[in-house]
């Protein structure tokens, strides 16, 4: 039962929080509510083109509790209360959830997930790329475990294919759309046990220049684990942790270069003047490797050499777009999931802000009549706010009341798990004393950790463009990719698609609509 003190407490402050104007009428949310209802309505002419282009946005760690804060910050960074804000995301039509446990796993890792929704697989926990019969750090168990992404499908179906993040991009997310690891951690040989080594087991740096040689776009971190060991960093030429970590002499800037046909324009950039340099027309290639590990956080980003998401998005799709079969694209927020891990809040909503806007950027770069566009998560984690806060409150903010055990105040955001855990003098830390608005601020936390843990709970799906309906309830993590093939026409289920290859019309019209009414189990 909640106290007096605290009834008092929240219904002063709630009395006396902003009310816009507008909101006061009742007419206002009926019209809302009917506009509402109106597009909904047209939703029942289902888009059933075939989907030239597929974007997916993964937001590692993006939980719906982080997407909702996510808009409510977005909204205070243009100065309203936020909570009325709408994300790009929120704008798409059709939301599914998905169950993002591991076959090992009951809340699952950033591996086995990608796996999932990449390759259309469950996987073990700390894998990419293989099934559930390989074993984690088992070199020999991932020979003929192998599984491809959509990815793969997409190239050899003649499209041009892309990887952005703001990770390394041999990291758990984009590995799997080209490796085949027993362990997500294998960056470099210098990362692996001598006994996967010698049992013939590559590197994911490695496999990321060899297993599918002509992957258009790769941006992201991860510059180190490209070359031989103790080569100095171009950027970080003092510091020791930015130099190249490869055992085997290896450079993999140079092995890229010379698989590329000499014919072709092929550009390697290292940072952000150079990137935006570029005129897309003349790129046929593109690698850009901007820190020797993962990207800077957003708030963090240093504007002369390291390139937001969204501009990474952007000079992606200039390239890709000009394939006339089209185009996949994996766009992944990475570190939103970090800055969770360290119990920083407002580096990972900031993360997931920017995400949004690449979002966005993508969208006017696109159209939803071919390009099917799909915005999910890994996992979750054990992030939250609440505290009877009222409208407008800062996402950052303290909760209007103190608790009614300790008499001290408390952040509206707080994590169930993690780094944020202190006492001070045998007591919980008073927030009131500390720059809790701070971008490094670690909120606190029920158990003490050194990392923030995953959450386990189901995370959500939106998708628009061709057959986004087929997104529409609670499905396993690996039904993703298979919705998306389905919609492009690409792997191994195109019996659906051959009227439409025969004829000029993208629409798939009545041999297809009737398909996608089909129980799964005739589909895959």
């Amino acid at each position: 039962m909640i106290s007096p003190f605290l009834v008092l407490a929240i219904g002063t402050c709630l009395t006396n929080s902003f009310v816009p104007e507008k909101e006061k009428d009742p007419n206002y949310w009926r019209h809302q509510a009917q506009e509402t209802l109106k597009n909904a309505l047209k939703l029942q002419k289902l888009n059933t083109n075939v989907a030239k282009n597929v974007i997916m946005f993964l937001g590692d760690g993006m939980g719906v509790s982080t997407v909702t804060a996510a808009r409510i910050l977005k909204g205070q960074l243009h100065h309203n209360s936020g909570e009325e804000t709408r994300l790009e995301m929120d704008k798409f039509p059709f939301v599914a959830l998905s169950k993002t446990y591991n076959t090992n796993a009951q809340v699952p890792d950033s591996a086995g997930t990608a796996t999932a929704y990449l390759c259309g697989v469950k996987a073990n926990e700390g894998t990419v790329g293989v099934s559930a019969a390989t074993e984690r750090t088992r070199c020999n168990t991932t020979q003929g475990n192998e599984v491809t992404s959509i990815l793969r499908w997409a190239k050899d179906a003649g499209k041009s294919v892309g990887i952005v993040t703001t990770t390394r991009v041999n990291h758990a997310t984009p590995s799997a759309a080209y490796a085949h690891s027993a362990d997500r951690d294998w960056y470099s040989d210098n990362e692996m046990p001598p006994e996967a080594l010698s049992q013939g087991c590559k590197d994911i740096a490695y496999q990321l220049m060899h297993n599918i040689r002509d992957i258009d776009v790769i941006m992201g971190g991860g510059r180190k684990y490209m070359y031989p060991k103790n080569r100095t960093d171009v950027e970080y030429e003092l510091d020791e942790k930015a130099r190249g970590t490869r055992l085997d002499g290896l450079d993999l800037i140079s092995i890229w270069k010379s698989f590329k046909p000499r014919h072709k324009h092929s550009h390697y950039v290292w940072n952000r003047t150079e990137l935006l340099a570029l005129n897309p027309s003349m790129v046929d290639y593109l690698l850009g490797l901007f820190e020797p590990g993962d990207m800077q956080y957003e708030l963090n980003r240093n504007n002369l050499t390291d390139p937001s998401l969204s501009e990474m998005v952007e000079v992606a799709l200039s390239i890709l777009m000009k394939n006339p079969k089209g185009f996949f694209l994996l766009v992944e927020g990475g570190r939103i999931d970090h800055g969770h891990h360290e119990g920083k809040a407002k580096q990972a909503l900031h993360e997931a802000v920017e995400m949004d806007q690449a979002i966005g950027k993508a969208g006017a770069m696109t159209s939803q009549k071919d390009t099917l566009t799909v915005v999910t998560a890994d996992h979750s984690h054990v992030f939250t706010f609440g505290g009877y806060t009222p409208r407008g409150n800062s996402i950052f903010g303290l909760a209007p009341m103190v608790s009614d055990t300790d008499k001290k105040p408390f952040t509206a955001i707080l994590y169930g798990n993690g780094p944020g855990y202190k006492v001070v003098d045998g007591e919980r830390e008073n927030v009131s004393m500390v720059d809790y608005a701070h971008n490094n601020y670690q909120a606190q936390s029920a158990v003490p950790l050194r990392h923030e843990t995953h959450g386990g709970e189901d995370v959500a799906v939106f998708a628009k463009g061709p057959m986004a309906h087929l997104l529409h309830g609670v499905h396993e993590q690996n039904y993703i990719p298979h919705v998306m093939a389905y919609a492009a026409c690409i792997g191994a289920n195109r019996d659906h698609c051959a009227s439409a290859s025969s004829s000029s019309s993208p629409a798939l019209g009545t041999l297809l609509f009737p398909l996608a009414l089909l129980p799964l189990s005739t589909l895959f």
